[in-house]
């Protein structure tokens, strides 16, 4: 459903204030994701912002990338492919990391008893399922460090739902370490996982740069050039990625959050790529 226009000219007027505080923003579209990129960043071939190492804006002339386009520019929030974007926009999001924040978003009524029983009082956000825990300071992103909470900080998107209530806290260690050591990984970590025997005398051939890089380039090209069936898309992506560098302690969290950046710049939910990720490691038993 178009969003009426009044509606739409708040969004516009919410994300410049926003920007104007060192906030970086960009729109959502329906489903409260990111918007597709641009022609001339179809099938990354701008070079593939979302491989990027650390957080940064895009260069691009409109919100693409996801996470990556947020930006505090108001000549660039306010430009012409942007403000299309706007028009069609259905909330407004930011890069938290990039605010020098991070979200602990809780999804659950679990969650949240377990956040009040364990992590020190914040600035709190109403959600529609939850609620957003905001603290000082960034963190690299994790999700499904528990069941039913995600940690959005660097090269992730939050949707801004308002300033909400209570005093922010500085970032505890003990949400850091939530990161660390996840108690149900929907990820693999760098340890080494069951594995069968090496290729060749011993050594994994995964572990030459080189062969798991061009894995993980090919997995990305593959999630952004479905046109169609793009959760099928992933999931099939995720198996073969896991089927191939799952057994061997190769992949860690960098890889990971590469993956799951190309399938959310496609419209992908970041719980649906816990999902896919969760599904495949069973199937696999990885």
């Amino acid at each position: 459903m178009t969003q009426p226009t009044d509606v739409r000219g708040e969004h516009l007027r919410t994300a410049l204030s926003l920007a104007a505080s060192g906030v970086p923003v960009l729109p959502l579209r329906a489903g409260k994701v990111p918007f597709g990129n641009c022609r001339r960043c179809a099938d990354n071939t701008c070079g593939g912002r979302p491989n990027m190492k650390a957080p940064g804006p895009c260069a691009c002339p409109g919100p693409c990338h996801g996470w990556a386009a947020a930006t505090t520019d108001p000549k660039v929030i306010g430009c012409g492919p942007w403000r299309r974007a706007w028009l069609r926009a259905s909330a407004v999001a930011y890069h938290p990391g990039g605010a020098g924040l991070t979200v602990v978003d809780l999804d659950n009524a679990d969650a949240i008893a377990w956040a009040r029983e364990h992590l020190p009082a914040t600035q709190t956000v109403p959600t529609t399922r939850g609620e957003h825990w905001l603290y000082l300071g960034r963190m690299q992103s994790a999700n499904g460090v528990r069941p039913g909470v995600d940690i959005k900080s660097t090269m992730s998107y939050a949707r801004w739902l308002g300033f909400g209530a209570g005093a922010m806290a500085n970032l505890p260690d003990t949400v850091r370490a939530l990161a660390v050591s996840k108690p149900a990984p929907p990820r693999p970590t760098s340890r080494a996982l069951t594995a069968s025997a090496p290729d060749r005398a011993g050594e994994c051939r995964h572990r030459t740069p080189a062969f798991l890089e061009r894995g993980i380039a090919m997995a990305e090209q593959r999630i952004t050039e479905a046109t169609s069936g793009v959760h099928n898309a992933v999931y099939r992506t995720f198996l073969a990625v896991l089927s191939t560098h799952g057994r061997c302690g190769c992949l860690t969290d960098g890889h990971v959050a590469r993956l799951f950046t190309a399938a959310q710049a496609k419209g992908e939910s970041a719980r649906h790529c816990t999902e896919a990720w969760t599904n495949a490691r069973t199937t696999l038993g990885v």
